[in-house]
């Protein structure tokens, strides 16, 4: 076989090659991405999880009882602020940005709500923000479901 045939022959067989590791490495950086914005299927767990491991950035899914309400937070972007027990000894601040979605209204100590954002460990238990829509679209963004209904 001439050279330039094989050359050929080996190029035809690159290619598939080239292009399976590229669908490989395409795959798995939409599954990386994907998880930390989509995998909430038991929030509860998702939420335990992040609080242990002290891990920031994941979106989250939870229901809980309104422990607390703490004034708005005015720096920056308004943020209505309140604490919610998660499980026993567990509370999280969900800070609700009101210059993007409503304000959950009526809201009183002892409703039971349930909520999506983004989680971001602390000491106290950690915050939950991004309970709106996003206003560019990219992401899925968060949501509060209450007695008044769902705000996002």
């Amino acid at each position: 076989m001439p050279e330039a045939g094989r050359l050929v022959l080996c190029m035809r067989k690159k290619l598939p090659l080239r292009t399976l590791v590229t669908l490989v490495l395409v795959l798995v950086a939409w599954q990386t991405l994907t998880s930390t914005v989509m995998d909430v299927s038991d929030g509860a767990a998702v939420l335990a999880t992040a609080w242990k491991e002290g891990t920031s950035g994941v979106w989250v899914e939870g229901t809980g009882s309104v422990v607390r309400i703490l004034s708005d937070d005015q720096e920056g972007s308004l943020h209505q602020r309140f604490v919610v027990s998660v499980s026993e000894g567990h509370t999280v601040l969900i800070s609700h940005n009101i210059d993007l979605a409503q304000r959950v209204d009526p809201l009183d100590v002892g409703d039971r709500i349930e909520f999506r954002g983004r989680y971001e460990w602390n000491e106290q238990g950690g915050v939950v923000h991004w309970t709106h829509h996003d206003p560019e679209g990219r992401l899925p963004g968060g949501w509060i479901d209450s007695r008044g209904g769902r705000v996002r």
